[in-house]
């Protein structure tokens, strides 16, 4: 009757309704199983009145109910979901009451009951076309974990995949909400590490969505969560990636987000200061674990020593360049490492430059030549010549010759093992001769790696094969 064309039925069915839910409202005692179940199917009606009328006693029962609906959860939250982005705006705003109304509910009720009906839906409105309800069916699956962590890490399994297929969404107001909650399900070590690892996964998989959203996932869970604690796992993951192009694009997609990225400060500093007598082993652990997984891209690793004011160790690196595959993408990046350089996360590198009687002056001089070496003439060469040739009047003006360059040194000692290990104390806080030996090693498997790709696209690899007209 609510949805007949006569105007006169219409009124009257709606004045009628209103009059039951008064009495409801009023009643001590009122079964609302039997109703809930058809304001759920109302709450789809065609007509714009139905799903209005249905979702006013909603809330109302919502608030009536209490636990007693408890066994009804799903059911409601079903039905909110199909009305929270209605074309009507009343309807809208009734349903936005009643959700938040139902999260209060379901977050203050202490008896046990099914998650599971509730994941599957709202597991499902993960793929509604409406922004609204993907945004809000997000919202609740974070409160549901934040409630009960335990029991949630139990669904993990079938939710996940859902939340990862949720990075790739057009709206970036829902991809924020999901990094939440996947950072919310990653406070449980176990879990942290299945998450990490699915991402990296999902990343190898979708390379075009690791260089639309790469950076945002990581800067937004590096904001949620310890930029230290997924940076040295993220290295540990990729370490052991077979596909090496792939390591290569993520340690460098990782470093530039190092260099550039507010959320990383911490991890920033931890590595100024890795080298430093108040350092600790740990800090130092850091270090080494990062080298050795950004030794896939050299310019990431070289990058990595200049932050880390390993100023020896970079100049050793340079050396190595010379057998490095220098494509058009390494030009790149070395182009972009010289805008970084004159950026102010590298102001502690320019004004050390002025200090020109320390012994790593040398070796911090060696590794910017080498650098504008590697360059082409083009605007990253004149700047970083600019920059090189005050550094050289001022040497002029003060009459300082120069003292020998403590990185062949460093090098030969560290083959001789006098440099002490990672966090020990000795005239080197790490063992440089490993670290190098590690980046040959692995730019060895990079040249391997991409001779056999051009040897497995090479028709004389497949000799009885038959080209098609």
């Amino acid at each position: 009757m609510l949805s007949d064309g006569n105007r006169e039925i219409k009124q009257s069915a709606d004045n009628a309704l209103a009059e039951f839910l008064r009495e409801i409202n009023e009643a001590e005692v009122v079964e609302l199983g039997p109703m809930v179940h058809v304001l759920v199917a109302q709450c789809r009606s065609k007509e714009k009145s139905n799903r209005l009328t249905a979702m006013t006693w909603m809330m109302d029962f919502i608030k009536l109910g209490g636990t007693r609906l408890l066994p009804f959860y799903a059911g409601i939250l079903g039905s909110i979901m199909a009305c929270i982005s209605d074309p009507e705006p009343e309807i809208c705003s009734t349903t936005r009451n009643a959700n938040q109304g139902l999260i209060n509910l379901v977050k203050t009720t202490s008896e046990i009951f099914e998650l599971n009906p509730l994941l599957h839906t709202l597991t499902i409105e993960l793929l509604s076309e409406h922004v609204t309800t993907r945004v809000a069916a997000l919202h609740w699956i974070n409160m549901l974990h934040e409630k009960d962590a335990q029991e949630m890490n139990k669904s993990i399994g079938d939710l996940l995949p859902a939340l990862l297929k949720t990075i790739s969404d057009p709206a970036d107001e829902v991809v924020l909400i999901n990094l939440q909650v996947l950072a919310r399900i990653s406070l449980d070590e176990v879990q942290f590490l299945r998450v990490l690892n699915a991402l990296v996964q999902l990343f190898l998989e979708d390379r075009p969505l690791l260089e639309t959203r790469g950076a945002l996932v990581i800067r937004k869970l590096c904001a949620l969560l310890e930029s230290r604690s997924i940076y040295l796992a993220l290295a540990a993951i990729l370490n052991d990636k077979p596909d090496l192009e792939f390591a290569s694009i993520m340690v460098q997609t990782l470093n530039l987000i190092l260099l550039t990225a507010p959320e990383l400060a911490p991890l920033r500093k931890t590595l100024k200061e890795c080298f430093q007598a108040t350092a600790t082993g740990q800090d130092r652990q850091v270090f080494a674990a990062l080298f050795r997984c950004w030794t896939h891209n050299p310019v990431a690793t070289f990058s990595l020593c200049l932050l880390a004011q390993a100023y020896d160790l970079s100049a050793c690196l340079i050396l190595k360049f010379a057998e490095a595959d220098i494509t058009v993408g390494f030009l790149m990046q070395v182009d972009k490492l010289v805008q970084l350089l004159e950026s102010p996360i590298f102001l502690h590198l320019r004004l050390q430059l002025l200090e020109v009687n320390t012994k790593f002056h040398a070796d911090l001089l060696k590794s910017l030549y080498g650098l504008l070496m590697l360059l082409p003439q083009s605007q990253a060469y004149k700047t970083l010549s600019d920059r090189l040739s005050t550094i050289s009047s001022l040497q002029m003006h003060l009459g300082f010759t120069g003292a020998a360059s403590s990185s062949s040194s460093v090098a030969s000692a560290a083959k001789a093992s006098s440099v002490g290990n990672i966090g020990g104390v000795g005239s080197a806080p790490v063992d440089y001769a490993e670290l190098l030996q590690r980046f040959e090693v692995v730019q060895k498997r990079h040249v391997i790696g991409r001779s056999e790709l051009l040897r497995s696209k090479s028709l004389l690899a497949r000799p009885n094969e038959v080209l098609n007209p």
